[in-house]
């Protein structure tokens, strides 16, 4: 068993069972929208009056673009969540069944609104806005009965869990935070105060993400290393000139942050796809597309070496059209083939 839980209410908790089956089920918790996306030459300054270029309504969410990944790469998913009988709630559903997913344990209120999100991306800057609408009434845990949750869980090898808390999370991020003077210090220091975490990963826009791994077992390491230094060893290792994602890690030892503490692991550094101005139209949906891809790589008995490319390039595949899902890759994309001749 695996355990990835940043712990706090407002979560991403991933539990895995090692072994992977042929289409292994995996089971979303948390939100979905329809996201009303528009381009513009560039985002409007205050009173402006100003006219998209283009114009997409589609799917959205976090967890609902996550499990979209994750189907079309070949898992099974479930998903539990809440919109209302609306038209917006009806397109919601239709559309995350087109693409595979259970939605038989998504909870349809009468009344009430489906949640949506509009997005301004602006062509100019590559950036996108969102201003969202939460529906209503929101899910309570009264919404689902025991047997209902029961038979949800029945199966499933992965859980993911994305509820939105912000008042919680503020508070668990200021504590888990406040120690670190930078982002590999935090990693560290989130092993120490979470002790059942395998793995912690930040993604860097761009830059691509960073993850640390804790060692199955402490090992004899006698010497220490300052992560921040390592860290920055890695950086001296990218090759600029190399478009594709890649990987770069360090030998198991023990890692030290000042202040904070030591933990016995490895460090790893993910670079991310460099794409072509020309190609890059919508970052909407890119983080959601590294967790589907990252769902099902753990599932598939990806190391990190795989994974972390793997996932930076399916991400990329979902910014070269406008919505977070109109480009999330299937599994027979010729640019996934590297990745997935051993795990098919």
């Amino acid at each position: 068993m695996l355990v990835v839980v940043p712990d706090s209410e407002e979560n991403i908790r991933v539990v895995v069972k090692q072994r992977m089956k042929a289409l292994a089920i995996d089971l979303g918790c948390g939100g979905v929208t329809v996201d009303l996306l528009a381009t513009v030459e560039a985002y409007p300054k205050p009173d402006d009056k100003i006219r998209s270029t283009s114009l997409k309504i589609q799917g959205g969410g976090n967890v609902g673009n996550a499990l979209t990944c994750a189907a079309r790469l070949g898992l099974n998913p479930r998903l539990i969540s809440k919109i209302a009988d609306d038209a917006q709630g009806r397109g919601i559903l239709e559309e995350l069944e087109a693409d595979g997913i259970d939605t038989s344990f998504l909870v349809v209120s009468k009344e009430g609104n489906s949640p949506f999100t509009y997005v301004i991306v602006d062509n100019q800057t590559k950036t996108r806005t969102c201003i969202h609408t939460p529906g209503f009434p929101p899910m309570i845990p009264d919404d689902m009965s025991k047997s209902s949750l029961s038979s949800a869980l029945n199966g499933v090898r992965l859980a993911y869990f994305d509820a939105r808390l912000p008042d919680t999370a503020l508070v668990v991020g200021h504590e888990a935070w406040t120690e670190a003077s930078s982002v590999p210090s935090a990693l560290l220091s989130m092993l120490l105060r979470l002790p059942n975490v395998k793995f912690a990963i930040v993604t860097l826009g761009g830059d691509g993400c960073i993850m640390l791994q804790r060692s199955v077992t402490e090992g004899d390491q006698s010497e220490e290393m300052d992560i921040d230094n390592l860290l920055e060893s890695l950086n001296q290792k990218k090759d600029s000139n190399t478009a594709i994602p890649t990987c770069i890690s360090s030998a198991e030892t023990k890692l030290r942050a000042n202040g904070i503490g030591t933990v016995s692991g490895r460090l790893f550094i993910g670079t991310a796809e460099k794409i072509p101005p020309s190609e890059l139209v919508d970052t909407t949906g890119a983080g959601d597309a590294f967790i589907g891809a990252i769902l099902y790589a753990i599932c598939a008995g990806m190391q990190p070496e795989k994974m972390l490319p793997f996932a930076t390039q399916v991400a990329a595949a979902s910014c070269r059209a406008l919505g977070a899902r109109t480009a999330l890759p299937h599994r027979t994309d010729t640019r996934l083939a590297p990745f997935l001749r051993q795990t098919s």
